[in-house]
C-alpha cells in the first residue's frame, strides 16, 4: 500500500531515490523489480512488477479491433520499461520517459495504493491546486459512485 506525497530530486543521471519507507516493501513484494510507463496526465506510473502484470493482462484482453483499446495498449504497454531498484534504492528512469513527463530535477512521487505517480514538482503543485479549485463537491455527492464515500 503506497500513499502520500514525497518531493524528491533526480540525480544528474536521471535516477530517482525511492523513499526509504517504501524500499523494504518493494524488495519484499517484487524483489525491487518495477515497471515504469506513461500516463495520459503527462506523468509517469511506477508499478511493482506483479501489480503491473495485472494491468497488462487487462489491457491485453481488450478487443484489438477497438480503436480506443488499441490506443491504450500502445500508450501503456508500448511505453512500459522494466527497471530495478539498485542497492541504494535508486531507479534509473529512461530518458524518453523523463522527457515525456518533463522531469528535470525536482519531482513529486505520489502514492496511489498499488502504484506511484511521478510528476514534475511544479506541474504537480499546479494540477493539484487546479483540481482543488475546480471540484464541485456537491456534484460528487450526487454521483452514485460516491454516494457512500465518507472522508
Amino acid at each position: 500500500m503506497f500513499r502520500g506525497v514525497s518531493t524528491l530530486s533526480l540525480d544528474a543521471k536521471g535516477r530517482l531515490a525511492m523513499p526509504a519507507r517504501y524500499r523494504e516493501q518493494l524488495q519484499a513484494c517484487c524483489a525491487a523489480h518495477l515497471v515504469v510507463t506513461i500516463d495520459t496526465d503527462r506523468c509517469l506510473l511506477i508499478y511493482p512488477e506483479p501489480n503491473w502484470r495485472e494491468i497488462e493482462r487487462k489491457l491485453e484482453k481488450l478487443p484489438s479491433f477497438n480503436p480506443t483499446a488499441r490506443k491504450l495498449q500502445r500508450l501503456y504497454i508500448g511505453h512500459a520499461h522494466d527497471v530495478d531498484m539498485d542497492s541504494q534504492g535508486r531507479v534509473q528512469l529512461p530518458p524518453e520517459l523523463r522527457q515525456f513527463a518533463q522531469l528535470d530535477k525536482r519531482v513529486a512521487l505520489i502514492g496511489q495504493s498499488n502504484k506511484f505517480e511521478l510528476w514534475d514538482e511544479d506541474t504537480w503543485v499546479a494540477r493539484r491546486d487546479q483540481w482543488l479549485n475546480e471540484e464541485d463537491l456537491a456534484e460528487l455527492e450526487s454521483s452514485p459512485e460516491f454516494a457512500s464515500l465518507s472522508i
